[in-house]
């Protein structure tokens, strides 16, 4: 079996709440999907999808799959995209970092391999470990009545763990946790996620004048070292987001003891190859991650869907359920959501098949 085509797809994915308000002062209304298609000469095709939370989320763009396409399209055309493995080393050869744009390429070939071995994808990255996720919703940068609200509307569709979005004013978000975590009932978990949006001092400060409250502090501070440098003087655990980039940086929080719990992002991992070397490693080591991406619609959620599905459930924090957070598509299928559940499909690959119809004409064919 060979790759005869590359094509990318970009659509808008407006979100269901207005706006979305995270870190520091960012919010935004749209995100914007890309697509990726693989085709092969045996009709097999398969698929994936990278969506960056805002143009200015990390490193990600989201022209950036488009251009990597462009440069690594010559290097996977002809190559069996079974061999999954060889296709994330030959990406890496092809061009340095970038993780996120690969990762859709990654999510394709696994895509074409569950299919052409009839079995899902949860079933090739370790078997079924966990038989629905737990998901939490988050909590945007709102008003009080406004994020109690929402929150009784999530709790009734069966969410118990919340997000809580602050990051953007240290002396607000004192306020904004000290008013919404005791809106938590019995059995309920908080995170107070300021998306690296706190200096050092404020994120100390932050933490000090809630330490009364049961919730976990996540990512206060922009890099891994003003992160540790809090932990130092807080009592909450802490989740580890945007800092976990690799192997490397997973090995370095389990020498440190640097996190009660870290959020793996699978496009933020480079794609579902490594993001299981790094889960895998992680729970050896007896740490608890959570399974997720920057955003995205039924494509991303699959993938998701199938990694929290293949974690031991005793370390699996939580997921969510993305593409219920936009209302267009990018995808046909996709994961079931059932009484604050994720649910990979057991259906061969993904279990989810591109929206051509929401999709629209794509911006790149190659091959």
């Amino acid at each position: 079996m060979k790759i005869t085509r590359l094509t990318v797809y970009k659509t808008h994915l407006p979100y269901v709440g207005g706006t979305y308000g995270w870190g520091a002062g960012n919010a935004i209304s749209t995100a914007i999907s890309s697509v990726v298609v693989l085709e092969t000469d045996s009709g097999l095709s398969g698929c994936g999808e990278f969506t960056p939370c805002g143009e200015n989320y990390m490193v990600a763009h989201s022209e950036g799959v488009a251009a990597a396409a462009k440069l690594l399209a010559p290097v996977l055309i002809g190559q069996d995209p079974r061999q999954v493995e060889h296709i994330d080393w030959i990406l890496d050869q092809a061009m340095q970092v970038h993780g996120y744009a690969k990762a859709p390429i990654i999510a394709a070939c696994y895509d074409i391999l569950g299919k052409a071995t009839e079995m899902p994808v949860w079933m090739m990255m370790g078997g079924k470990l966990t038989d629905g996720a737990p998901m939490y919703r988050v909590a945007p940068q709102k008003s009080v009545d406004e994020t109690k609200a929402e929150l009784e509307q999530h709790r009734a569709a069966g969410y118990r763990q919340f997000q809580v979005k602050v990051g953007a004013d240290w002396e607000v978000d004192i306020q904004r946790i000290r008013q919404t975590v005791p809106l938590l009932k019995a059995g309920e978990k908080a995170m107070a996620d300021a998306n690296q949006g706190w200096r050092v001092d404020n994120a100390i400060r932050v933490a000090r004048a809630t330490q009364d409250l049961d919730f976990i502090l996540e990512q206060p501070c922009q890099t891994y070292e003003e992160c540790q440098q809090v932990r130092r003087h807080v009592a909450q655990p802490m989740k580890l987001d945007e800092c976990v980039t690799g192997i490397l940086a997973a090995q370095r929080i389990v020498h440190d003891k640097g996190a009660e719990i870290c959020c793996l992002k699978i496009s933020n991992l480079g794609g579902l190859v490594k993001a299981r070397r790094v889960r895998d490693y992680l729970v050896a080591n007896r740490i608890p991650v959570v399974s997720e991406d920057t955003w995205g619609g039924e494509i991303t959620s699959s993938a998701v869907a199938h990694f929290a599905a293949s974690t031991p459930e005793d370390y699996l924090i939580n997921s969510t359920d993305l593409h219920n957070y936009n209302t267009r598509s990018t995808g046909i299928g996709g994961p079931r959501v059932e009484d604050g559940k994720l649910y990979a499909p057991d259906t061969p690959g993904l279990g989810v098949e591109p929206d051509y119809d929401s999709l629209g004409d794509p911006v790149a064919i190659y091959g």
